[in-house]
């Protein structure tokens, strides 16, 4: 992740440069405030199963609720849709890569999840032309 400092007109703000999705952030930030997606989801008023829809980029909140989440997660709603602001500070009680290795543990489960719905597409293709 790479930060810099751009201008734009006379006030100065932080930007990134990442590859993490809506869910990815919204995980990270999460992480960083030291919340569980149930606590959350709570406070937010909605399922813990929404949240986690949203988390694993299967569905996106509305603009009220991005909103309400952006309070909560103590971050701008436009660091939340593209990554662009000042990001969460980590809570110093829990490792730093942590939130990383949930990511990558996740986009890793996707992958396979894929891989293995393509062998199976392959292996019915096989059957069908022998």
């Amino acid at each position: 992740m790479t930060i810099g400092i751009q201008t734009e007109g006379d006030d100065a703000y932080m930007s990134q440069s990442t590859d993490y999705t809506l869910g990815e952030r919204i995980c990270k930030a999460r992480d960083a405030v030291g919340l569980s997606t149930a606590q959350l989801a709570r406070r937010l008023g909605i399922k813990t199963s929404t949240l986690q829809g949203w988390e694993s980029d299967r569905s996106e909140p509305r603009s009220n609720k991005l909103v309400l989440l952006a309070g909560l997660l103590n971050v701008s709603p436009t660091w939340l849709l593209i990554g662009r602001g000042t990001p969460p500070i980590q809570d110093d009680s829990a490792p730093a890569d942590l939130d990383s290795m949930r990511l990558a543990l996740d986009r890793v489960h996707k992958q396979s999840l894929a891989l293995a719905d393509e062998i199976e597409r392959l292996k019915q293709r096989i059957e069908e032309t022998a």
